[in-house]
Formats: C-alpha cells, sequence, structure tokens
C-alpha cells in the first residue's frame, strides 16, 4: 500500500509528512534539509509502521483519504523513568572528546537510539531516551495512493 501522510500532535504541530509542499510550510523541509520526502509505501503486516497506523489502514482502498487518531499506546507509548540514564559527567564528557553536553542537546547512544539530555551538573548527566513521541496522541492524515 502507498500512501501520502502528514502527522500532528494535538497542538496541531506537524511532526511528520511524506508531502514537501507541507514540510516547506511547517519549516520541516529546512529542519531535515537531507531527508527527500515522497509517499509511504507500507506491508501490512511487517510492523514498518506504528500499530495504530498499521491497524487504520486496513481495508481502505485507492483514492481514499482518513483521519487516524492513534493513542500513545498504539503509538510510542508513555515515557518511561527506566528510559531516564545517568553518567558522571566527568566521564561521558571524555566520551564526547572534552565537551560537557548542555541541557536540551541530544546525544546517539552506542545502538544508534537518541536521548535529550535532560539535566546536568558537576556529578551527573540525565539522559531521556524516552521516544521523542512518547505519551502523544498522534493524528495522521493519509491519502491511499496505490493498493497492492
Amino acid at each position: 500500500m502507498t500512501l501520502e501522510y502528514t502527522g500532528q500532535l494535538d497542538n496541531d504541530t506537524v511532526f511528520d509528512t511524506s508531502r514537501e509542499s507541507v514540510a516547506e510550510e511547517t519549516g520541516l523541509a529546512e529542519a531535515q534539509p537531507d531527508r527527500e520526502y515522497a509517499p509511504l509505501t507500507v506491508e501490512i503486516g511487517d510492523e514498518q509502521v506504528i500499530e495504530g497506523m498499521e491497524e487504520g489502514l486496513i481495508g481502505l482502498e485507492a483514492g481514499e483519504t482518513e483521519t487516524l487518531t492513534i493513542p500513545p499506546e498504539k503509538a510510542y507509548g508513555e515515557p518511561s523513568d527506566d528510559q531516564i540514564q545517568e553518567f558522571e559527567t566527568e566521564e561521558l564528557t571524555e566520551m564526547l572528546g572534552g565537551q560537557t553536553p548542555e541541557e536540551g542537546t541530544y546525544l546517539e547512544a552506542q545502538n544508534g537510539s537518541q536521548g535529550e539530555v535532560v539535566h546536568v551538573d558537576e556529578e551527573v548527566v540525565r539522559v531521556d531516551f524516552n521516544p521523542r513521541l512518547a505519551g502523544e496522541t498522534l493524528t495522521f492524515d493519509v491519502e491511499i495512493i496505490d493498493v497492492n
């Protein structure tokens, strides 16, 4: 199945889209200059997209448009304290080549997951590895281009 989509948060912030025109209007294109905007092709059952989107796409036909509202438990889950990790400031600074991380910056862990630095002092740095969209209800406007 091939589709165009735009994803929004409850406050109407667009966080993702396949449409270049929407990306340009909302500033996403500027924030992600290397990204290519193109229709998304998914295989239902392959778990390529979040559970709530996959469920919402089942049964849609080419040419149909639909608005899917997906609660956190069918999207990125609720934020969990287990996902916040503590590092010794000195050790982390060495790992970053002598740079002390600042609150609000993002670090990439060895497994590729991204975490936001949420606390820094002389002793510890706390990094939140919860998915960026954890706890959010997501709304996707989808337009089905093609069904194989």
